[in-house]
């Protein structure tokens, strides 16, 4: 499971979720949690989560790319062999058989990647000496102003909640223009979303957006100012398609003159 939608901005409802799962599953099937969308935005917990399994990734939490993180259960580690060979994964080898180091070194074979570890480490502590529940209210304060300013323009289509948002991101189409369009005009104009399905396609598919969305994202180093900016530059570009759809609609082909 996931805690967050990166297309509605929604809370998944894990709890439900785990019950459907060991009722139709099995009772004692592992719960692995991607909180990608949570570990950086606010405080987890994971004595307060019943789940087996949790990973993240360094380059969504001001870290580097390449590494991330796996926390698991002691027992859930213990009874998993090593999915690599390698160096430091070893406890003992003979000719007959080899014993395994004990987790989590088990799982690191070979060469480790160092600088993006310790890297990690720094962006782990630049987010805690801000706070995880600072960052939380501020983004949450970001998200209100960013729906409410796309909220009150005509033609727009947000998808989630608007109200109890709880990430700072707002997946949206605008009317008449493609996703890929305006997230590359927006471009042009200096802001940077994303376009595309963003690795949810049957989710657009059920929203009858089959050419995907546009998507913004905010974190603990935008600001209100870029909030309002964004809106500026998204107006400019919606002008500049409504005129150029003018202007096509007055054109007539050369066999009609």
């Amino acid at each position: 499971f996931f805690t967050f939608s990166n297309v509605l901005g929604c809370r998944v409802p894990l709890d439900d979720l785990q019950k459907i799962l060991k009722a139709k599953a099995h009772p004692d099937c592992a719960i692995l949690l991607d909180a990608c969308q949570s570990v950086p935005h606010m405080p987890v917990n994971v004595q307060d989560l019943n789940i087996d399994f949790l990973v993240a990734s360094a380059h969504k939490m001001c870290g580097p790319m390449g590494v991330g993180f796996l926390w698991g259960k002691a027992h859930r580690l213990h009874s998993m062999a090593p999915w690599q060979g390698g160096g430091e994964m070893i406890d003992q080898v003979s000719l007959e058989k080899s014993t395994f180091a004990l987790p989590p070194a088990r799982f690191e074979a070979g060469t480790p990647p160092v600088a993006q570890a310790i890297a990690l480490g720094a962006a782990i502590d630049f987010l805690n000496d801000i706070g995880m529940k600072t960052i939380h209210e501020y983004e949450q304060h970001l998200a209100r102003k960013l729906v409410q300013g796309l909220s009150s323009r005509s033609g727009i289509t947000i998808y989630g909640p608007l109200l109890q948002r709880e990430v700072a991101l707002v997946a949206f189409n605008v009317q008449g223009i493609h996703a890929s369009d305006l997230s590359f005009f927006l471009d042009q104009e200096g802001v940077a979303t994303r376009a595309g399905h963003h690795c949810t396609q049957p989710l657009h598919h059920a929203l009858d957006a089959d050419s995907g969305s546009c998507r913004v994202s905010l974190a603990l180093y935008n600001t209100p100012e870029e909030i309002d900016l964004f809106l500026e530059k998204l107006d400019h570009v919606i002008e500049f398609f409504s005129a150029s759809s003018a202007d096509a609609s007055i054109l007539q082909p050369l066999d009609a003159i």
